[in-house]
């Protein structure tokens, strides 16, 4: 009887995926597990400056094969078109055209992209930064503006004020102007929230509250209440949307489309699937939905981990913390909020402003980058090997 290596594919190299695939590497021994990575583009890509990117700033971009060089991780470069559980396959196609992974263990990472809620003209005419791709179609958009030139950002969320400021801050040229459903910085505290507002003044950013647009035009968005609000580019920050391809491989899914998985973020219903970062509907110690953001990536990674390395190796499966503490939020280069929850996420009446909560978002951007880019850090003398194949389900073992 020989083993054979225990497969595990990562899908999706964001802030999740790319984390999971190093942390595995790093603790768990190549003798018996083989890991690959699927990703559609070459570079990493640093989600939380794509905002920055947009406004015209140069980020320097990491391959993913020296991310991973040395890890022995394989990388695919390719793009996911589906998934059969059953038969514990993927479908990709890339450059050398169609073709299939087999797996024993899935990390399904695949992020998401900008919700459309079916808005019109949103997919025709409008922008967003939830991709280097998108990103930079976006500045190639603004640097055709001359002076004078509208840009309206709908959606104020973190995504949306973090680009509404930046886009005004490097592009004062510009009449950068923000849609918000309801009022601005609702949840976070009065002083936060004063300070927000502060901010947006100092950048010249023209703030439309209770304001829900219902279409979008080349050269406008038309309110619900049937009001126009001139722009000459429209930027879409109203949410983020998960890929049909998890629902239409049949593995169980929130009305959002996420994996419904349990607190070791393995899939309910396929428990060779497991799930992390937007796309994975994980209830926090709070008791509701993590929602799709950097921090869910870490939490979710972090517990994906830990769950697939116990259950390979036969340990108990740790319980990493699910609980958020606060929100960090760019307003341009040199200034930002930081703002503390409580375990509700409930803004408490302490934030962090200025300067120094500016200099903190830049510190944690710098320690995730510096993570992704060393997978190998601290990596044991000895790594793990995995338990006995009786007590690993779904390692196949060959006569």
């Amino acid at each position: 009887m020989t083993l054979t290596k225990h497969r595990i594919v990562v899908l999706g190299a964001g802030y999740a995926g790319a984390f999971t695939a190093g942390n595995l590497a790093r603790r768990l021994s190549p003798a018996d597990t083989e890991i690959t990575v699927v990703n559609a583009a070459p570079d990493f890509v640093e989600r939380m400056r794509l905002h920055q990117v947009a406004a015209g700033q140069d980020i320097a971009r990491r391959k993913l094969a020296d991310v991973f060089a040395g890890t022995e991780v394989r990388l695919r470069l390719a793009r996911v078109t589906g998934l059969e559980p059953e038969r514990r396959t993927v479908a990709v196609t890339g450059e050398d055209g169609p073709g299939e992974l087999s797996y024993d263990t899935l990390l399904y990472a695949l992020g998401s992209s900008a919700a459309h809620h079916g808005v019109p003209g949103v997919a025709e005419y409008a922008f967003d930064v939830t991709g280097l791709g998108s990103a930079l179609r976006l500045r190639e958009r603004l640097d055709g503006l001359g002076e004078g030139g509208s840009v309206l950002v709908v959606g104020e969320g973190l995504t949306g004020i973090e680009t509404a400021t930046e886009l005004a801050e490097s592009r004062p040229g510009l009449s950068v102007a923000l849609a918000a459903r309801g009022e601005l910085g609702s949840w976070l505290s009065p002083k936060a929230r004063r300070h927000l507002r502060r901010a947006f003044d100092r950048l010249g950013v023209t703030v439309h509250e209770r304001t829900a647009v219902a279409a979008v035009d080349p050269n406008r968005a038309i309110t619900a209440d049937g009001a126009a609000l001139p722009a000459d580019v429209t930027v879409w920050s109203a949410g983020f949307a998960v890929h049909p391809i998890a629902a239409a491989a049949g593995l169980e899914v929130a009305d959002t489309g996420q994996i419904v998985v349990d607190r070791s973020m393995r899939s309910v219903s396929h428990p060779d699937v497991y799930a992390a970062g937007d796309c994975a509907y994980a209830i926090g110690d709070n008791g509701r939905p993590l929602p799709m953001s950097c921090a869910s990536a870490g939490y979710t990674n972090m517990q994906a981990t830990g769950a697939i390395i116990a259950r390979l190796t036969g340990d108990e499966v740790p319980a990493t913390g699910l609980k958020y503490f606060g929100n960090h939020i760019s307003l341009g280069r040199r200034d930002a909020i930081f703002q503390m929850v409580d375990g509700n996420v409930r803004s408490k009446s302490w934030y962090l402003g200025g300067r120094t909560a500016a200099r903190l978002k830049a510190g944690i951007l710098k320690g995730s980058d510096w993570g992704i880019a060393h997978p190998t850090f601290g990596i044991p003398k000895r790594r793990r090997r995995l338990a006995p194949a009786a007590d690993r389900p779904g390692v196949r073992v060959a006569a």
